[in-house]
Parts: C-alpha cells; sequence; structure tokens
C-alpha cells in the first residue's frame, strides 16, 4: 500500500460514511413525520422508536442504497480530483489507470463482502425485530385471515387447517393426510393444533389417528400429540410477502428445500430474495468501475455534469433490478436469471467505458 493508495482509500470512505450519515438523517426526518402520528396514538416508547424501530430500520436502508452511496462517492471525490488536475498529475508521473484503480477496487470489494454479509446475517434479524415493532406501534396486528389453508408438508402429506390465530399460535381443525399411489394410508386429525415455538413442532389436542388397511381401519384417540412437519407456525404468522425477509441465510436455504418439497408456487418469491442478496452487493463493484470511468476526466460541465450522469446511470441500474423482479413473477425467467442480467449488461457497459477511456 502507497501514498496514493491510502489517499484514494481515505477519500473514497469518507465521502461514503457521509452520504450514508446524509441520507440517513433525511430518512429519519421524513420518517418520523410519516409516522409520528401513529407512535402518539399508541404510546411507543422513546427508546423502542429509537433502537427498535430506527435502530432496525437504518441498516436495510443503508445496505439497500449501498451501491447509490457508492456511485455518489465515487463519482464526487473523483471529479473533484480532477477538476484540481490531480489524476492527470498521477498518471503523467507514470502511475497506470490499472494501478489507479487498484485503491477504488479494494473499497468497492470491501463494501460489497460486507453488503452480502449483512444481507444474510445481520439484515433478516434487523427486519424481524422492526416488523414486531411495526406490527404493534404502526399498522394494525396482524390477523391471518387465510382460511381453508391446505398446504404439503413433503411429497405424499397433506396438512390442513380450518384457519390460524396468530396472537395464540393455534390452528384450528387441524389434520395431516398420508397419501400414497392415490391411496389414503393414515390420516391424523385434532380439534386444534398449537405451534410450540420452544421445540419447533405443532402439539396436537384432542387428536384421532385412522390407519386404512386393505379391508381394516385402525383407530385411536389421545389428549396430546407432539407433531414435526415442515409445515410451521411462522408461515402462518407474519404477512406473506414478508416472511423471507427475516430468514438468514441459513433459514432461508432450509426453506427453499422445504419449498421443493412442497412442490410450492412460492418458491420464486424466495429464490428471488436468496439471488438478490449477492446479486444487488455486486453493483457496489460494478458502479466503482462506471464511475471512476465517468468522472476521472476533467470536462467542461465540471463536477455537476459528473453527478447528473453518474446518479442518472447508477439509478437507472438499481431500476432495473428491481423491474427483473417481475419477469419471474411472470414465469418469463427463472430467478437466478433475471436477478443477474442487470449485472451481466452493466458489467459488459462498465467494461467497454473502461476500455474507451484514455489512460
Amino acid at each position: 500500500m502507497k501514498i496514493l493508495d491510502w489517499y484514494i482509500i481515505r477519500k473514497f470512505v469518507t465521502t461514503y460514511i457521509f452520504a450514508i450519515v446524509a441520507l440517513s438523517l433525511i430518512i429519519v426526518v421524513f420518517d418520523t413525520s410519516e409516522k409520528i402520528d401513529d407512535f402518539v396514538e399508541k404510546n411507543a416508547p422513546l427508546h423502542a422508536i429509537i433502537f427498535d424501530y430506527f435502530g432496525n430500520s437504518l441498516p436495510f436502508f443503508i445496505n439497500t442504497f449501498s451501491a447509490l452511496f457508492t456511485f455518489i462517492a465515487v463519482i464526487f471525490f473523483t471529479s473533484n480530483m480532477a477538476g484540481h488536475t490531480e489524476i492527470v498529475a498521477i498518471l503523467s508521473n507514470g502511475v497506470s489507470f490499472n494501478r489507479f484503480l487498484r485503491p477504488y477496487m479494494i473499497v468497492s470489494i470491501a463494501i460489497t463482502i460486507a453488503s452480502v454479509a449483512l444481507s444474510n446475517f445481520v439484515i433478516p434479524n434487523a427486519t424481524a425485530s422492526r416488523y414486531k415493532f411495526e406490527e404493534r406501534y404502526v399498522r394494525r396486528p396482524f390477523n391471518n385471515k387465510e382460511k381453508n389453508i391446505h398446504r404439503q408438508s413433503s411429497p405424499g402429506v397433506l396438512v390442513y387447517l380450518e384457519s390460524f390465530n396468530v396472537r395464540d399460535q393455534i390452528g384450528y381443525k387441524f389434520s395431516i393426510e398420508h397419501i400414497e399411489d392415490n391411496r389414503l394410508l393414515s390420516k391424523l386429525s385434532s380439534s386444534y393444533a398449537h405451534w410450540d415455538t420452544a421445540i419447533d413442532k405443532w402439539k396436537m389436542h384432542n387428536y384421532t389417528l385412522r390407519i386404512f388397511g386393505d379391508s381394516s381401519e385402525q383407530i385411536s384417540t389421545g389428549l396430546s400429540l407432539d407433531t414435526a412437519l415442515n409445515v410451521t407456525g411462522k408461515e402462518f404468522s407474519v404477512r406473506a410477502d414478508k416472511l423471507v425477509e427475516t430468514m438468514s441465510y441459513t433459514e432461508l436455504n432450509e426453506f427453499i428445500a422445504d419449498l421443493e418439497l412442497q412442490g410450492s408456487v412460492a418458491i420464486n418469491d424466495a429464490l428471488i430474495e436468496k439471488h438478490k442478496r449477492i446479486a444487488y452487493p455486486m453493483a457496489n463493484f460494478i458502479l466503482t468501475i462506471i464511475g471512476v470511468t465517468v468522472s476521472s476526466r476533467k470536462t467542461r460541465g465540471g463536477m455537476g455534469l459528473n453527478i447528473g450522469l453518474g446518479i442518472a446511470l447508477s439509478f437507472g441500474y438499481i431500476l432495473f433490478q428491481r423491474f427483473s423482479e417481475m419477469f419471474v413473477q411472470g414465469n418469463v425467467l427463472t430467478p437466478a436469471v433475471a436477478l443477474w442480467i442487470p449485472n451481466i449488461l452493466f458489467a459488459i457497459v462498465a467494461g467497454y467505458m473502461y476500455y474507451t477511456t484514455p489512460k
């Protein structure tokens, strides 16, 4: 690491942090003004607002817009260096453009790795805590209104419940059917089943087990029975569109495996969440290259032109990322292809801009 590396890294990191702090303050101000009535009406404690809500919201917003922060930081301080003819001096002293890029790559790779780690291991827990706060103080408490719920726990194992009470974690008129070769082998039914979060099992109450033979039927009853299924109470306790966002990397992979086993159509949402946790952070690296190539030349429009062009490119990239998810919902593309197309296309753009940049 040379003096030049530390000089650029320091500028990059300080500008990046400044952009994060500035936008975080804006988010806090606007979000507070929007939700202040809910906070007052429901008597939300100040410490809960600060730590449970904003303390868990800001990591999500910062990580979501990390690529934009990175791009703006690169555009801003690189344009400033170009405006003061620093880059011309650096290159004219025998430093190659590739060597000049090295500190940019070091910081962008570090930000990308940090973003991936946050997306998969930190933010899911923070998001779960934020949703709990919102359910209590902002939104109306979630009430699962779904009726006559059918799920496939595994091939040939069908689960049915008439309704689910989120507050008490109880599924009413709960039954499990085991079917093989279009033949009902057994049926376990109960008046209600309680999801026990301590052991991650269903506790069935007042149950009846019927086992069907070729020409006979065995019936047994009992007061309580613990049953392990791939279908969990958590699936019914969280808004469907928010469930995967609260899962860590390991939990998400296990959930996807369960959905594959069940043959559930909801697997697309889980796969989108899995791939975007890796694909979106890659934008930090790609936009850094584009940002340097755009702003390393001194232009007549000055810093304003570079920043304007940079913001337009970054927003186009981010919007393209979000738009690509629609192709998955329409069954046009697989989640892996749809989520990585923006990265591939903008990586090509970054390569072209790098190739054509005067060095």
